[in-house]
Protein backbone atom coordinates (compact mmCIF):
# COMPACT_ATOMS: atom_id res chain seq x y z
CA UNK A 1 0.00 0.00 0.00
CA UNK A 2 1.21 3.67 -1.01
CA UNK A 3 1.27 5.62 2.37
CA UNK A 4 -0.12 8.35 0.33
CA UNK A 5 -2.73 6.73 -1.01
CA UNK A 6 -4.02 5.47 2.70
CA UNK A 7 -5.82 7.41 5.88
CA UNK A 8 -2.76 8.67 7.70
CA UNK A 9 -3.45 8.62 11.80
CA UNK A 10 -3.72 12.10 13.60
CA UNK A 11 -3.15 12.94 17.16
CA UNK A 12 -6.52 12.01 19.30
CA UNK A 13 -7.75 9.38 16.38
CA UNK A 14 -9.15 5.95 17.40
CA UNK A 15 -7.79 3.76 15.03
CA UNK A 16 -7.90 -0.60 14.16
CA UNK A 17 -4.62 -1.77 13.28
CA UNK A 18 -3.42 -5.13 12.44
CA UNK A 19 -0.83 -5.47 14.92
CA UNK A 20 0.31 -9.15 13.60
CA UNK A 21 3.20 -10.30 14.01
CA UNK A 22 3.53 -8.92 17.60
CA UNK A 23 6.26 -10.15 19.76
CA UNK A 24 6.66 -10.61 23.65
CA UNK A 25 3.74 -8.54 26.14
CA UNK A 26 2.60 -6.50 22.56
CA UNK A 27 -1.14 -6.93 21.50
CA UNK A 28 -1.16 -9.31 18.59
CA UNK A 29 -4.47 -9.21 16.06
CA UNK A 30 -6.87 -6.39 14.75
CA UNK A 31 -6.81 -4.03 18.03
CA UNK A 32 -7.63 -0.18 18.35
CA UNK A 33 -5.47 2.05 19.90
CA UNK A 34 -4.84 5.92 20.43
CA UNK A 35 -2.57 7.83 18.06
CA UNK A 36 -0.69 10.16 20.06
CA UNK A 37 1.28 11.62 17.30
CA UNK A 38 0.36 14.60 15.32
CA UNK A 39 -0.34 13.92 11.46
CA UNK A 40 3.06 16.20 10.29
CA UNK A 41 4.85 13.38 11.81
CA UNK A 42 2.82 10.66 10.89
CA UNK A 43 3.12 12.01 6.99
CA UNK A 44 6.96 12.62 6.76
CA UNK A 45 7.59 9.18 9.24
CA UNK A 46 5.09 6.67 7.88
CA UNK A 47 5.31 5.97 11.31
CA UNK A 48 2.18 6.67 14.34
CA UNK A 49 2.91 6.96 17.83
CA UNK A 50 0.00 4.83 19.42
CA UNK A 51 -1.23 3.41 22.92
CA UNK A 52 -3.01 0.05 22.48
CA UNK A 53 -6.43 -0.21 24.24
CA UNK A 54 -7.41 -3.42 25.70
CA UNK A 55 -11.39 -4.44 26.87
CA UNK A 56 -10.25 -5.93 29.71
CA UNK A 57 -12.03 -4.35 32.93
CA UNK A 58 -8.97 -4.39 35.36
CA UNK A 59 -6.85 -1.13 35.84
CA UNK A 60 -4.26 0.22 36.92
CA UNK A 61 -2.46 3.58 37.03
CA UNK A 62 -1.20 3.42 33.96
CA UNK A 63 -4.52 2.59 32.37
CA UNK A 64 -7.14 5.67 31.17
CA UNK A 65 -10.63 4.35 30.71
CA UNK A 66 -12.08 5.61 27.29
CA UNK A 67 -15.55 7.68 28.17
CA UNK A 68 -19.16 6.70 26.66
CA UNK A 69 -20.08 7.51 23.04
CA UNK A 70 -16.60 7.01 21.08
CA UNK A 71 -17.53 3.86 19.31
CA UNK A 72 -15.48 1.87 21.01
CA UNK A 73 -15.25 0.83 25.29
CA UNK A 74 -12.05 -0.15 26.44
CA UNK A 75 -8.81 1.05 28.64
CA UNK A 76 -5.98 2.71 27.14
CA UNK A 77 -3.07 1.63 28.36
CA UNK A 78 -0.06 4.22 28.19
CA UNK A 79 2.88 2.25 29.45
CA UNK A 80 2.43 0.40 26.04
CA UNK A 81 3.62 3.46 23.83
CA UNK A 82 5.07 2.24 20.38
CA UNK A 83 5.30 3.68 16.68
CA UNK A 84 4.02 1.69 14.34
CA UNK A 85 3.31 1.97 10.16
CA UNK A 86 0.07 2.84 10.01
CA UNK A 87 -0.18 2.21 5.94
CA UNK A 88 1.68 -1.41 6.81
CA UNK A 89 -0.30 -2.02 9.47
CA UNK A 90 -3.78 -1.40 7.42
CA UNK A 91 -5.12 1.95 9.84
CA UNK A 92 -8.57 2.68 10.00
CA UNK A 93 -10.68 5.33 11.71
CA UNK A 94 -12.71 4.53 14.65
CA UNK A 95 -13.38 8.32 15.60
CA UNK A 96 -11.77 10.78 17.68
CA UNK A 97 -10.68 10.75 21.36
CA UNK A 98 -12.06 13.81 23.80
CA UNK A 99 -8.41 15.80 23.82
CA UNK A 100 -8.64 15.74 27.84
CA UNK A 101 -8.11 11.99 26.95
CA UNK A 102 -5.49 12.50 24.55
CA UNK A 103 -3.26 14.54 27.39
CA UNK A 104 -4.50 12.12 30.41
CA UNK A 105 -2.64 9.33 28.23
CA UNK A 106 0.05 11.49 27.33
CA UNK A 107 0.85 12.74 31.19
CA UNK A 108 0.72 8.84 32.12
CA UNK A 109 3.14 8.17 29.57
CA UNK A 110 5.81 10.85 30.74
CA UNK A 111 5.64 9.63 34.10
CA UNK A 112 7.49 6.85 33.19
CA UNK A 113 10.29 8.89 31.39
CA UNK A 114 12.78 10.12 34.47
Amino acid sequence: MNPSDAYCPDRGDLIWLDNDPSKGHEQSGHRPALVLSPRAYNVKSGLCVVAPITSRKAKYAFDAELPEGLGIKGLVISDQVSSKSWAQRRSRLIGTAPRALVEDVAARFRALLP
